[in-house]
């Protein structure tokens, strides 16, 4: 059937209901070039303003995944269920860097599809790509390898994967379109629905840090993910009000992880948003019975050894050291400038301002303003305090990690103005939220 792509847009400007065949002709134009980004921009909008009912957006969204390839696991006869977990992304977030080890070390296979940072949100990615040697980009058949015999890779999104998003989204950036929650959830699961995989779940962060700043807009987020979502998905509210664990900047995240993973040092914050995660995970693959015997199974993993075993398979099979468990000071780039951040008071951590912390790193060069920024994967901040964390005029804050003098300088005195100091004692916030599934 065909119809007139502005035809399309003005009846969705108008407010009316789109047909499945209209969707499906307007998605498949943006793959295939017939949709101009003018066209995109107008529809976006048109969205933006008129949104779309429940039907709409599963369309919506199926069409985005019919846009490309979608994964195909059947010919490799896996013992397992295909899993993945998505972030909406914050500030020191690298959970999924422990949570897909730990995940295939319990019988799950995790074929994760991440992107790269913009904006204050590190990507999964950059912090990849601290590594040397590990390709984020292999082709088909060592991504299927690496899942196969690991039980896990994480890697870029392919050109086939989706098409139809990377244009929509590419306009929605440029067009003030990004934050509509229709548009957010085709963009999000047409990705990972392309995975072909059995169970999905999702974080939705909220808070200082976070894309979804109010809870409320989170939970909206979150309900739309779950309604939609054609595989089963369980979306999960966290809290992203302060650092996710010690460190914020790629090769500083990398390294917390290897010490997460061989149980040198494990941030507790991290840890429950870990084990939290990953035990939904196991619970939606069937792996286990019920969420306690995830959580149970998610520690043991990390306590004998196995996730960590899978975390440096992993990285080798993608072309990264063979001994970066071991040596982790040997691959991964320290900044040359490493200094404390002393507070200017005494007393308790009461407040961050996660985003602009996260604009920090940025402006040290550990992340993008455009996406053709080049990224310096040394610097950053390490040992970063806590919401109720006690304030002692000897005891930093946290370490910034600068290329030069004048950056870090600079970089002390913005993270000074973004941690608030209460003379009282403070409770920490709630890290996991809500369940929703």
């Amino acid at each position: 059937m065909t119809f007139l792509n502005q035809e399309i847009i003005k009846n969705k400007r108008d407010g009316k209901v789109l047909s499945q065949a209209e969707i499906d002709f307007f998605i498949q134009g943006i793959a295939k070039n017939s949709v101009s980004e003018g066209q995109i921009a107008a529809f976006a909008m048109a969205v933006f303003f008129q949104g779309m009912n429940a039907q709409e957006r599963i369309d919506f969204t199926q069409s985005m995944v019919n846009s490309g390839d979608v994964m195909d696991w059947s010919d490799l006869n896996l013992n397992g269920p295909i899993l993945d977990k998505h972030s909406t992304g914050g500030v020191g977030d690298k959970i999924s860097l422990m949570l897909a080890p730990i995940v295939a070390a319990c019988g799950g296979y995790v074929p994760m599809i991440s992107g790269r940072g913009l904006g204050h949100t590190g990507g999964t990615l950059d912090k990849f790509d601290a590594i040397p040697g590990y390709d984020a980009t292999p082709d088909n058949a060592l991504f299927r390898q690496t899942v196969k015999e690991v039980g896990c890779a994480i890697i870029g999104q392919t050109a086939n994967l989706a098409p139809a998003d990377k244009r929509f989204y590419a306009t929605r950036d440029i067009t003030a379109t990004v934050d509509c929650i229709p548009l957010i959830t085709a963009s999000i699961l047409s990705k990972k629905l392309a995975e072909g995989l059995d169970g999905l779940v999702m974080d939705v962060k909220t808070g200082s840090g976070a894309f979804m700043v109010e809870q409320k807009d989170a939970l909206e987020l979150a309900q739309a993910i779950v309604e939609v979502s054609s595989v089963k998905t369980t979306a999960i509210i966290t809290d992203m009000s302060q650092v996710i664990g010690y460190t914020a900047g790629n090769a500083l995240e990398v390294a917390e992880t290897i010490d997460y993973l061989t149980g040198k040092k494990r941030e507790p914050i991290l840890h429950k948003l870990v084990e939290t995660l990953c035990a939904q995970m196991l619970v939606q693959g069937q792996l286990v019975n019920d969420f306690d015997a995830g959580i149970a199974q998610v520690n043991a993993v990390i306590a004998n050894g196995k996730a960590a075993e899978v975390f440096a398979k992993m990285v080798s099979a993608l072309g990264g050291p063979n001994d970066l468990m071991e040596n982790p000071d040997k691959y991964l780039a320290k900044a040359p400038i490493i200094q404390s951040i002393y507070p200017l008071q005494e007393g308790f951590v009461s407040e961050m301002d996660t985003r602009m912390i996260g604009m920090s790193v940025v402006e040290l060069g550990g992340g993008r303003s455009v996406a053709t920024d080049k990224i310096d994967y040394a610097v950053g901040f390490s040992q970063f305090c806590h919401i109720g964390d006690k304030v002692e005029l000897d005891k930093p804050l946290a370490f910034v990690h600068a290329h030069t003098q004048e950056q870090a300088d600079l970089a002390k005195e913005k993270v000074l103005s973004y941690i608030r100091i209460s003379q009282s004692p403070q409770s920490s916030p709630q890290v996991v939220r809500k369940f929703i599934s």
